[in-house]
């Protein structure tokens, strides 16, 4: 039954021509217009060392993590510097920031980091970003000292040398290097990232394709539905095979962009072609998740469940940045927790940190994000259609 769902649900599926055009071709179309618009822009933006500044107080001072993670990033012997740095009061901060002289300025206050910014910009949006970076790795050195600590008393001895664990701490600090550059070529293209969020809208459309695939087995949307709903089929077999059969047809959509992107757009997505082919397979997956969850919680027609998934959809992509990169960092600073819970906002952020760091760790969280979304609603979604009754088909 598994394999005869599938091929069904996959032939319907490519018979929705309205459904087709919307969910392969839209977003080709998206991407001519990107390229005609923009075409200028990579050849005309160079990236240039970002201004900010850091009160030099004694938190700042006493931090080793932050005062040689921002050395490195502002030496002008590093190829890859990203910001020029003033080390100065907070009066000389705020007036340096209310004379535009930085693009913000950051104040610690006992290892907790605060931005202050005027605007809200791509330079301020990087500014966060090397900072959040950079409290991760310091909030991993202060645990994995603890965490010495623990084991030495552990052990049972009690005359723990902490002046000899600081200072392993201090050299672990000292040997490693916080990194920031652009990854593809040294230019900062921000055509590129108008490029990902076609990509990343792309994926989630898909919900779309599996909220009707869906529909097709409820015994109030379809006639099919009816003999399903009869019939001893299991429905976690239902949901499999149209959610596989969904899966295969925007994967089809997404192999058909990349091409166009690539070949006639010319698209250069430099070494991580990989890893942007992972995270647009697993932001498909989560749209098609949330279509599906769509289709089984809501009890509506399908044009009721289509305009609600299409709500919920652009709402998440505005707050992601998708409408204006400026976006995403008014929500990160000021509601944190929606962008937490929000599938478009990690597409996105997996997409940036691809874009501006060397390392994946922030890759990586942002695909078991997504993975754990996904696997939310597509167990809430077996719930509800196991629990579904009619009183007359």
């Amino acid at each position: 039954m598994f394999v005869h769902n599938f091929k069904y649900t996959l032939k319907s599926l490519f018979r929705k021509k309205s459904l087709i055009l919307w969910t392969f071709a839209f977003p080709i179309v998206l991407v001519t217009l990107f390229n005609l618009a923009f075409s200028d822009i990579s050849d005309n933006e160079q990236f240039k060392v970002i201004d900010i500044a850091i009160v030099d107080n004694d938190d700042f001072k006493n931090n080793e993590v932050f005062k040689n993670a921002f050395k490195e990033l502002s030496d002008k012997k590093n190829k890859d510097r990203v910001f020029k740095t003033k080390y100065e009061s907070i009066d000389e901060c705020k007036k340096d920031l209310e004379k535009e002289k930085v693009v913000g300025y950051l104040i610690l206050n006992k290892d907790k980091p605060n931005i202050v910014v005027n605007t809200n910009g791509l330079n301020e949006t990087i500014f966060k970003y090397v900072v959040d970076e950079i409290s991760e790795t310091n909030s991993m050195l202060k645990n994995m000292t603890i965490e010495q600590i623990r084991n030495e008393i552990k052990n049972g001895n009690t005359n723990i040398n902490y002046d000899e664990i600081y200072s392993h701490v201090i050299e672990m600090v000292n040997n490693s290097k916080v990194k920031i550059n652009n990854t593809f070529t040294n230019k900062l293209d921000y055509t590129m990232i108008e490029y990902y969020t076609v990509i990343a809208m792309a994926a989630l459309y898909g919900g779309m394709i599996a909220m009707i695939a869906i529909n097709q087995n409820l015994a109030n949307m379809s006639f099919k539905g009816k003999r399903v709903a009869i019939s001893s089929v299991k429905k976690s077999t239902i949901i499999l095979s149209s959610l596989l059969a969904s899966f295969i047809t925007q994967v089809i959509g997404l192999i058909i962009l990349f091409i166009y992107m690539l070949l006639v757009v010319k698209v250069d997505f430099g070494s991580n072609i990989w890893a942007i082919i992972l995270l647009s397979l697993i932001g498909t997956l989560t749209g098609l998740s949330l279509g599906l969850f769509v289709g089984t919680i809501f009890k509506k027609s399908e044009n009721s469940k289509t305009g609600i998934l299409l709500a919920v959809t652009m709402l998440g992509c505005f707050f992601s940045g998708m409408m204006g990169i400026t976006m995403k960092y008014v929500i990160d600073k000021n509601i944190p927790i929606i962008n937490m819970i929000n599938p478009a906002s990690m597409i996105t952020d997996g997409f940036y940190s691809l874009y501006y760091y060397d390392k994946l760790n922030r890759f990586f969280i942002d695909i078991g994000s997504l993975l754990v979304f996904s696997l939310i609603l597509i167990s809430i979604s077996f719930i509800s259609l196991r629990r579904q009754k009619y009183d007359s088909i």
